[in-house]
């Protein structure tokens, strides 16, 4: 139960920041908020571990200071590719 907590509140951290920080204007509310957080810390942290180790494997981000803001580099890389599929 702890560990869905954590994710909501990750989620919602990286994705709010990520959308701050991030150039324009980003739609969706507060579930797509968190669902672009939550993705983010998958890719921040699945990068992360292919820079540390040289494998891919699926990992994510911690709830802690490092692990936000891993989540943030990964949602505002996940609102890039976002943005750049749906030019039109």
């Amino acid at each position: 139960m702890f560990n869905l907590i954590a994710w909501v509140i990750l989620g919602l951290l990286a994705g709010a920041i990520a959308k701050m920080i991030y150039p324009g204007t980003q739609g969706g509310g507060f579930i797509a908020t968190m669902f672009l957080g939550i993705i983010g810390a998958f890719i921040g942290g699945s990068l992360l571990t292919f820079i540390q180790t040289g494998s891919l494997q699926l990992a994510s981000a911690s709830l802690s200071i490092p692990g936000v803001a891993t989540a943030v580099l990964g949602a505002i890389i996940a609102i890039a590719i976002w943005n750049f599929l749906n030019r039109g």
